[in-house]
């Protein structure tokens, strides 16, 4: 598929006049003759911001390769916040808020009064629809064997919630993932629908429709996802090209069950004889599931009609396989650097669907990540053998907190805990700073202070200093934007780089540059073609999307307007 030069505007003499425009600071803001047909919302999940660089002489015509002679691409966006988890990231790219104000701290948390477990997308008013329960699907609390997932607990507004309130309700927007927090998050609280993958099917929940749509359950009894039972997973191009970037496959810090091994080619049956729970374990840990998830997104494009209903729809797109493929086997490995390749031809494919059936000058599409990730402490110190690097030792962090609390305020009755931890941060039990007459600042102040003294964290805060707004040092305004001050802990810390938080394979949710940095692209309607080095933040492109459908940027934002 051929792209002319100028696909987007008319002549250069018109791209060098629009550029020079932006540039020179116009008070008018950029809008487009008419309004994009559609949106399009590409997140890559795990899609570190080198990653384009690292790979571009690999990629093909009409990809990431087409945005970036034709589109914008913004070669240092940022998140900000100090927490870069999939949830967290996905809440702030169409609301342009933190988890300050949009509350999704984590993809989990703990409820400061229970102490239970909560899910990001978790919503025991609905139900799931569409799991099927003889493929062992959707693992669900035995309390409430209905619960599905929604928007309930993100508290801000999105560009698409704004744009469908302010057109009666027209326009259509459909996020689909292989996650379920991804395509919950990404959509929105005004989506029409939300899809995500489990064991092998499309489902969703009654927040959204009663049932799933005649045209998802005859994608799902299709059975497409086990069309791929025994397939092998080939690289896509000769072995030298891998380890030119990468060395070599075959390093013993990689993942190696579910009978794939550490090294590519893989089969992908999950090491079992039949079509069972083990092969949709393996089918995660594939490129295959992104090529599932492209097909439903042209499934969606073409059952919803989107982009040719005289209105300006949505469809958020959110590759998960990445990330899972990314945590077994590193961001330095044989196995990501061919998902990614992959994930580009996918990109293309989709592409060309969007332009057969809306066209793409016709459409506004931006591509980014939801994070990134470091490099396996392992590797480092092969490479390295005297860097500072490692995993977190968490029982570590709990005997030298207990120990500062039990030495300032005396010891617990045995079984008892000054505190647990949660996925982000520590929190006290409140009983027992009740039973022993302690204040809560002053214990969160003897925590912070026990945590300062383990040689791999580099930074704590307290709940009273970021409540109060009076957390310092390097890191604490990435602190304050991932702070809510009712679903945070209490005391937050911040390990030193290249310390991970995971006992094998990789992490991600510092406020590291490994972390936060991501690509971010655009292409079609209201898009000045560029090429941007200054430093910018993923909540610019919220009111900058705004900006080119004539909106304004969504009521709490503090990002600005791009072009």
């Amino acid at each position: 598929m051929a792209f002319p030069k100028t696909l987007f505007f008319g002549s250069r003499l018109s791209w060098v006049t629009l550029a020079l425009t932006s540039w020179m600071g116009s008070a008018a803001p950029l809008l487009a003759a008419e309004p994009p047909k559609l949106v399009v919302v590409l997140v890559v999940d795990q899609f570190r911001g080198d990653f384009i660089a690292r790979y571009r002489e690999h990629f093909v015509p009409g990809g990431i390769q087409l945005m970036l002679a034709e589109g914008a691409y913004f070669s240092e966006c940022h998140y900000r916040q100090s927490i870069t988890k999939t949830a967290a990231g996905h809440a702030v790219i169409l609301s342009g808020v933190h988890a300050d104000v949009h509350g999704i701290i984590a993809n989990d948390w703990l409820d400061r009064a229970t102490l239970k477990k909560v899910n990001s997308i978790d919503d025991d008013t609905v139900q799931l629809i569409g799991v099927s329960a003889a493929r062992g699907g959707a693992k669900l609390p035995a309390a409430n064997a209905a619960a599905g997932g929604s928007p309930r607990n993100f508290l801000a507004t999105t560009v698409s919630d704004d744009f469908k309130l302010a057109h009666a309700g027209r326009p259509k927007i459909i996020a689909i993932s292989s996650k379920d927090r991804s395509a919950i998050l990404l959509g929105g609280k005004q989506a029409d629908a939300a899809y995500w993958m489990d064991q092998g099917r499309m489902i969703s929940s009654t927040y959204y429709q009663k049932q799933l749509p005649e045209w998802v359950q005859a994608f799902n009894d299709v059975g497409r996802v086990e069309s791929f039972f025994g397939k092998t997973w080939e690289r896509l191009l000769p072995l030298a090209a891998y380890e030119k970037i990468h060395g070599p496959d075959d390093v013993p810090w990689e993942y190696a069950g579910l009978g794939l091994g550490r090294t590519l080619p893989k089969r992908i049956d999950g090491g079992a004889a039949t079509i069972a729970a083990p092969f949709y374990n393996a089918f995660e840990l594939s490129p295959f599931k992104s090529e599932v998830l492209v097909d439903f997104a042209r499934a969606v494009l073409e059952n919803e009609n989107l982009g040719r209903r005289g209105v300006t729809d949505f469809l958020g797109v959110s590759f998960s396989v990445n990330d899972s493929i990314g945590h077994e086997y590193g961001p330095d490995s044989h196995e990501v650097m061919d998902m990614m390749l992959r994930t580009d031809r996918m990109l293309a494919d989709l592409f060309k669907v969007i332009d057969e059936r809306v066209g793409l000058k016709n459409c506004t599409l931006l591509l980014t990540g939801d994070h990134g990730a470091p490099p396996m402490p392992e590797r480092l110190r092969t490479i390295a053998p005297g860097i500072d690097a490692g995993r977190i030792d968490h029982p570590r962090v709990l005997t030298t907190g207990e120990a500062a609390l039990t030495q300032a305020f005396g010891a617990l009755p045995e079984g008892r805990r000054w505190f647990v931890t949660d996925s982000t941060a520590l929190i006290f039990s409140i009983d027992v700073l009740k039973e022993r007459n302690v204040a809560p600042a002053a214990a969160e102040a003897v925590l912070r202070d026990a945590l300062l003294t383990i040689p791999f964290i580099a930074a704590a805060f307290t709940r009273t200093e970021l409540a109060a707004h009076r957390a310092t040092g390097e890191f604490a305004a990435a602190a304050q934007l991932s702070f809510h001050p009712l679903r945070s802990g209490d005391v937050l810390y911040i390990p030193k780089p290249y310390w991970l938080d995971r006992k094998t394979g990789t992490n991600h949710g510092t406020p590291y540059n490994y972390d936060t940095h991501v690509p971010l692209l655009w292409l079609g309607v209201g898009v000045i073609p560029s090429l941007r080095s200054e430093r910018i933040g993923v909540d610019d492109i919220a009111p900058t999307l705004a900006n080119i459908l004539g909106r304004l940027a969504p009521p709490r934002g503090l990002g600005r307007n791009l072009f």
